[in-house]
């Protein structure tokens, strides 16, 4: 073969191939328009992985058709051999081709299978639960635990104590650090009630064996059944996330505004009762806004009268005595700590050590604070909680052993009837994860419809035929067949994961479509160029030998293409460690969908390819044979 020979084989092939495999990378590229729009968490987990990948495809667009073919010119050279001489080749024709006879023998049967096949993922993806994010193991565990408001330091201290040492005797615990109230920072408002004790684990290879981290969760929730404390189990790192992105500290809160504390205290308290016992819900409590202790101090004008002293004489030792009076600053570096003095501890911790604080008077001596002042314990709020300028009470919980979605609905529908009767300037709010879960839904549901349109687009650009975009946009849905079986047997929760999964395999699965495509008509192409354009010329025996010929001599690009993605994934079905957790939702999907889709695309393409060009030949006596080399 000489070099000009050469060239213009590969020249051909290019042109064959080229316009195709630029709209399927564009095709690709245009499946991840839902993930740009992405918001949140979900935005910024994703919005790496989708920028990335555009990159990539975008410059692989220009290169397929630019340096691709260069670069064949200079290395595709010497001796070639034709696909026959492959025995690899060889015998996945031979498994292929009897195959794909049957199903051309059989065609309604064929198509029925697809069609059955199809209709049962549809009830198995119906009957999967939802949830915001597959939870990631961070391999530490958050306790957070809550008590009465009107808990003391001292309690709170030997509280902290008893339960770290309770956590430190299970095995699987290496280390554990608790706090009680708020730390030295202006953005930590906890209150002295509200404890979070950071358990670290030992590596799992010094686990019990055959035990799990919600078993380890599960054995310290059945040692800390402390009396007056409401146990709390979720991780360090989405606990912040949480807090900071819904203001709720758990999976789920329910937040009810209103205008006065006890009222939302009330109907707090009553939708908790509404929810115990609920599957899937887990640590239920409402978050406390009443039950506050405060030492209520009220100045006898009468008796201080009587004594010679003013208000602000006793306002003076009370602040001295039992609030700390500023004596002066000290300075270590560039940090100043003010040095505040009052009363020891033992003289404070009761009331009638307060009663008997003395007060120095002009004329008569020393006198107790209680001979001129009223000293009682009174019941205030605990922390006086608002958002968007209401008063707001909360209702928390976290969901285990069942997914989000399912335990927000069945919560929702048992919260309906209170809801109704709630009074006049009062309603409530679903919050936390599945806020989240809601406004990705939103976003999905809006972009996906557009997403298609384009794809369609991209598809008729490709082909200049509506008729032959829409076979090869079909393929779509019958990818969704193998998704739906993989994500349903693995037992995967529906997230923004597996909506990602589903988004990565629709480029997937009309690049295989378009490769597919454009052989059965460049197969058309040779068939007219033999036979002619006619029926007359053209037998039914002709047209099905073409078409066999088309899909069995190209087998070997569209298995490439197929188990270069399912070699690329297929590997993290057996990854572990964190991260494992969200990459196997979107692996999943991909991987279910290319085999099921390349199994679509190899026996029922080429089927429905076969029956359109019978059906053209009969009607208008000629076949649409489209150009797809330019």
């Amino acid at each position: 073969m000489t070099t000009p020979e050469r060239i213009k084989i590969i020249e051909a092939s290019c042109k064959q191939v080229g316009r195709g495999v630029f709209f399927s990378t564009l095709i690709i590229v245009a499946s991840f328009l839902p993930v740009f729009l992405l918001e949140g968490q979900e935005g910024k987990l994703f919005g790496p992985l989708a920028w990335t990948k555009t990159f990539i495809l975008a410059i692989d667009a220009v290169l397929a058709v630019t340096l691709a073919p260069v670069l064949i010119s200079f290395f595709l050279k010497g001796k070639l051999r034709t696909d026959a001489h492959n025995p690899l080749n060889r015998t996945l024709e031979k498994i292929y081709q009897p195959i794909l006879s049957w199903c051309i023998k059989w065609k309604k049967t064929t198509i029925g299978i697809n069609i059955i096949a199809l209709l049962i993922s549809v009830p198995l993806l119906l009957s999967l639960g939802s949830e915001f994010m597959p939870p990631l193991d961070e391999g530490s565990i958050l306790f957070m635990p809550v008590t009465l408001p009107d808990i003391s330091n001292s309690q709170a201290k030997q509280l902290l104590q008893v339960q770290d040492r309770i956590i430190k005797s299970v095995p699987e615990v290496k280390n554990v650090l608790g706090k009680a109230g708020r730390a030295n920072t202006a953005t930590d408002n906890s209150p002295i009630s509200m404890v979070e004790t950071i358990v670290l684990l030992k590596p799992r290879s010094e686990w019990r064996k055959g035990i799990k981290k919600e078993d380890i969760i599960n054995e310290l929730n059945a040692k800390l059944q402390i009396p007056g404390v409401v146990n709390g189990w979720t991780q360090p790192i989405i606990n912040r996330i949480n807090m900071l992105s819904t203001g709720i500290r758990t999976d789920v809160g329910l937040k009810v505004y209103g205008q006065n504390l006890d009222t939302l205290y009330a109907l707090s308290t009553k939708m908790k009762q509404a929810l115990q016992g609920l599957n899937g819900v887990k640590d239920l409590y409402v978050d406390p806004i009443t039950g506050g202790r405060y030492l209520d101090i009220q100045v006898d004008k009468e008796a201080i009268g009587r004594y010679g002293l003013s208000v602000d004489d006793v306002n003076q030792v009370v602040e001295s005595a039992l609030g700390g009076m500023n004596v002066t600053p000290t300075i270590e570096g560039r940090r100043r700590f003010s040095v505040n003095l009052r009363l020891a501890q033992d003289y404070r911790s009761s009331l009638d050590e307060i009663r008997r604080t003395l007060v120095q008077t002009p004329s008569f001596g020393p006198v107790p604070l209680s001979s001129v002042a009223h000293i009682t314990i009174s019941d205030g709020p605990a922390m006086i909680q608002s958002e968007n300028a209401l008063l707001r009470g909360t209702v928390l919980f976290n969901v285990r052993g069942r997914d989000l979605g399912s335990t927000v609905k069945e919560a929702q529908d048992k919260l309906n009837g209170i809801a109704k009767t709630l009074p006049k300037g009062y309603f409530i709010e679903w919050s936390g994860q599945y806020e989240n879960l809601i406004r990705a839904e939103r976003t999905l549901k809006l972009v996906l419809p557009i997403v298609l349109l384009i794809i369609f687009a991209c598809l008729y650009f490709a082909f200049h035929s509506i008729r032959e975009a829409f076979f090869s946009l079909i393929s779509i849905p019958f990818a969704l067949i193998g998704g739906a079986y993989m994500v349903y047997f693995f037992g995967v929760h529906l997230s923004v994961a597996v909506a990602v999964g589903f988004i990565a395999l629709f480029g997937i699965a009309v690049e295989t479509g378009i490769v597919m495509v454009i052989y059965l008509n460049d197969a058309m192409q040779r068939l007219v160029a033999d036979k002619g354009n006619s029926s007359e010329t053209i037998s039914k025996k002709d047209l099905r030998s073409y078409v066999m010929n088309g899909a069995v001599k190209r087998l070997r690009p569209k298995l490439m293409t197929v188990c270069v993605a399912l070699f690329g994934l297929v590997p993290v079905l057996w990854a572990t460690g964190t991260g494992s957790d969200v990459m196997l939702p979107i692996v999943l999907p991909m991987i279910g969908g290319v085999l099921t889709s390349s199994t679509h695309i190899l026996l029922v393409t080429p089927l429905i390819f076969l029956m359109v060009k019978e059906h053209e030949l009969r009607k208008y006596g000629k076949l649409e044979v489209l150009d797809v080399k330019e």
